[in-house]
């Protein structure tokens, strides 16, 4: 794998080093600006926006020009912060959209002549590597195998890790399936009627299985006691349903244990509901009410997958692996 290009950003000498971390993804643009702390760093700015970059992307196979002006004004806000906060080094970083597009470059040409920021379009391998670098410690403690994954916008990646003998793990071996909420939602449709809704969920499942049927083929039973870690807005929406939560609240979700049953049991029921009846439902809304029952399909598929107990949530991920490797230095 080739060595991420990390590129340096203006700042005003003699003041302390701070670090950045764009992930554009399929459905969000986030950002994070940290200053090195201790063994790791202290936030000190963030951005996310949800500007569904890829959507329209699974039918006419190129970035649309709505999604692309969206894209640009969020990181428009992004170039102002990382002046702003006087950044020393940054990496931004593209994922399953413009890997697919047929226009991703074009749009990534576009992006830097308009805002300054310059975007690597990453492969599916180093996003999940960046995922796992950035959420594995929080891992619930054992000797047994993991399983990380992470439910983008337009795909889904599943890393198996061995987490014996040293602070970062050992992938054992991964897999990027092509479904993610929002390629898995356009590829699928929606459903007015309950008996609609519930076969379209079950086809959506089906769909996801068969897109992790040659990792399933490679997976051995685990001995020990299997750990389970998502990261993504999916499994953070859902926990926050699970909760009752009133407002999503990353203090409370963020490390947060669940049991697996309870996660089948919210994305069962989300799953039946009508479009109307999951915007009204907290921490979900207007935003994410069409693409949530296609995350709860993954997730369901994933459980299916591997036999855990329980469910690691991770409010944490591929921008928390970047700002490591800047600050660290390169690791996994």
């Amino acid at each position: 794998m080739q060595r991420p290009q990390e590129r340096p950003v203006r700042g005003r000498p003699g003041e302390a080093r701070h670090y950045a971390a764009l992930d554009l993804g399929t459905n969000n643009c986030r950002l994070l600006i940290a200053r090195p702390q201790g063994s790791g760093f202290a936030v000190i700015d963030a951005f996310s926006r949800i500007v569904r970059l890829g959507e329209g992307l699974a039918t006419s196979g190129k970035l649309s020009d709505a999604a692309i002006e969206r894209t640009i004004v969020a990181l428009k806000i992004c170039a102002e912060k990382l002046k702003r906060r006087n950044v020393t080094l940054a990496r931004s970083v593209a994922t399953e959209a413009c890997r697919q597009a047929s226009n991703g470059t074009e749009f990534i040409e576009r992006v830097y002549r308009e805002t300054g920021i310059a975007l690597d379009i990453i492969t599916a391998e180093e996003e999940a590597r960046l995922a796992v670098l950035g959420c594995h410690a929080l891992l619930e403690p054992g000797d047994g195998p993991a399983l990380v994954f992470d439910i983008g916008g337009g795909s889904t990646e599943l890393v198996l890790l061995d987490s014996r003998g040293g602070d970062v793990p050992r992938i054992l071996d991964w897999h990027s399936a092509p479904w993610g909420v929002v390629s898995l939602t356009e590829a699928s449709g929606h459903a007015e009627s309950a008996e609609d809704r519930a076969a379209l969920y079950a086809s959506m499942r089906a769909r996801v299985a068969e897109s992790f049927a040659p990792f399933a083929k490679r997976l051995r039973p685990p001995r020990g006691v299997p750990r389970l870690l998502g990261t993504s807005g999916t499994v953070t929406t859902l926990a926050s349903v699970h909760l009752g939560l009133a407002a999503y609240d990353r203090s409370v979700v963020d490390g947060l244990i669940v049991p697996a049953p309870a996660m089948r049991e919210v994305s069962q029921r989300i799953s039946g509901m009508s479009m109307a009846e999951r915007s009204q439902v907290p921490c979900i809304g207007s935003e994410r009410a069409d693409l949530v029952v296609a995350g709860c399909a993954i997730l369901e598929t994933i459980l299916d997958l591997w036999p855990a107990e329980r469910l690691g949530i991770a409010d944490r991920g591929i921008r928390e692996g970047i700002l490591r490797r800047l600050i660290n230095g390169r690791i996994l």
